[in-house]
């Protein structure tokens, strides 16, 4: 394990004999949307128990404590894994040969798969149209030295899923993968840096990867360096099958497969875009002025004639400084802070909860019907978010504020990370007079019904039963 004061002294790798290509046909019929994965496969070094457990188990033998307060949106990390077994749980996460049964359930260029090279410090692209064909993608990579990226496998590999979710429920944040298989003395990818948190486990052969100095730390925007911009690298070394790399956003970075040696196969895992202090606070400014506009005449008065005209003046200047200060003001004493999109964002957009069947439990109601004598707990808690804003009913003109009970539990795994625009989010509004017994039902290991903060027993019975018909809580 390095945590990388300086560079990495490696020695040479001594040159493997590399392994057959294959050659595979693609004719045959189109699998059932079943696992990819055996049924039985390689023992896992990770706990899957808790979110907590999972990251930790993620990055041992690094203590949780310490990769926060040490590298997390810091400084790279590696962590190199002498351990057999562990190399091969990670190598069933994805291999080369999976492309050709993934191919077969109608992949296609641009949305689930790329194919490009590094040529002279620029990216060459080399996608056909339409659905890909394996014999042409096995062309272009034995032929043509071309890098394959695959899109979120974690829409088709169960292992992948597995894992994905916990790390979302652990970060509270979207968790993204991509898959890069680079034959051997080839590079896909120019040097670049990335807008999110990278986490890179090497599942097949070996990569050798050079990291930079970031010229936009904590960078919010994917963007290329050329090679005369970026100086000596501040990291290099070579991952092999189990071995962690971590860096932060901005990190610019390059890798290649080095020669000799049989093909390279890494999964990036990603998180934390759009996720900084200035996301949150864009969120959330927009419901503040909201509630302060109706409590306060001062934000509801007319702006001066003509400003929008001419440069913003002192005056109007002078005047916004104040009412960021009373904004400021107003913020400290809020105990409920709006959230206008990251948090339904998240829960629209995120991994339904892993399972092993066709997730009817997810999405049907089970167990003991609950009544007013019933002692309930919330379950999903980690896919559950609670929040407060203003009501959404486009019919209704008074705008009251509503607390929203938003839940993954109905996500479609294969759109995840996919950019899909018309996914509805999935939940339940309740008035705000309802926030303090959610509150109960969030806080509790389990509550009985009676003792819930509402008015009514009519009230308390209405709230359980509209949760326990979204599968979101249970009679215990």
């Amino acid at each position: 394990m390095f945590a990388f004061p300086h560079c990495l002294d490696l020695k040479t790798a001594m040159p493997k004999k590399a392994r057959p290509a294959g050659d595979g046909e693609e004719e045959g019929p189109v699998p059932k949307q079943a696992k990819v994965e055996a049924a039985c496969g390689p023992s896992s070094p990770l706990d899957f128990n808790s979110p907590s457990g999972l990251f930790e188990s993620f990055i041992a033998p690094i203590k949780t404590e310490t990769f926060f307060k040490e590298f997390w949106e810091q400084k790279p990390l590696l962590i190199q894994r002498d351990d057999p077994a562990s190399a091969t749980y990670y190598q069933s996460l994805f291999r080369l040969s999976d492309l050709k049964s993934l191919c077969r359930r109608g992949m296609y260029y641009g949305r689930d798969v790329n194919v490009c090279r590094c040529v002279h410090g620029k990216k060459k692209v080399l996608n056909k149209d339409g659905r890909v064909h394996f014999l042409q993608l096995r062309k272009d990579f034995d032929q043509k030295r071309a890098t394959i990226q695959f899109h979120q496998p974690q829409r088709f590999k169960d292992e992948l899923w597995r894992i994905q979710e916990k790390l979302e429920c652990f970060f509270g944040s979207l968790v993204g993968s991509n898959v890069y298989i680079t034959p051997a003395g080839a590079q896909g990818l120019p040097p670049h840096y990335d807008d999110v948190e990278v986490f890179i486990l090497q599942l097949e052969g070996e990569k050798h990867w050079r990291l930079y100095q970031p010229t936009v730390p904590l960078a919010r925007e994917y963007s290329l360096e050329a090679e005369d911009r970026i100086g000596r690298p501040t990291h290099e070394f070579t991952l092999k099958p189990g071995d962690l790399l971590y860096f932060p956003r901005g990190t610019i970075h390059q890798a290649a497969t080095p020669e000799g040696l049989a093909h390279s196969t890494h999964v990036t895992v990603s998180t934390y875009q759009n996720s900084s202090w200035g996301d949150f606070l864009l969120d959330t400014i927009s419901g503040l002025v909201f509630d302060t506009a109706k409590a306060d005449v001062a934000l509801r008065a007319g702006i001066p004639r003509q400003l929008l005209l001419v440069e913003t003046t002192a005056v109007a200047t002078r005047r916004l400084s104040g009412f960021l200060r009373m904004l400021a003001d107003r913020l400290e004493g809020t105990k409920e802070l709006p959230s206008a999109d990251m948090k339904k964002d998240f829960a629209v957009n995120r991994l339904p909860p892993y399972c092993t069947g066709d997730g009817a439990e997810l999405v049907t109601p089970g167990g003991q019907f609950p009544g007013l004598d019933s002692t309930v707990r919330l379950q999903f808690r980690d896919h559950v978010v609670l929040t407060v804003g203003p009501d959404q009913d486009p019919s209704d003109e008074t705008r009251e504020k509503m607390v929203y009970v938003y839940h993954s539990l109905k996500n479609r795994r294969e759109t995840h990370m996919m950019g899909n625009e018309e996914t509805e989010p999935h939940g339940l509004r309740f008035p705000l007079s309802h926030v303090d017994a959610l509150k109960q039902l969030w806080n509790s290991p389990a509550i009985s019904v009676k003792d819930l903060k509402l008015t009514t027993d009519e009230e308390k019975q209405n709230l359980v039963l509209s949760l326990w018909t979204e599968c979101l809580i249970q009679v215990v």
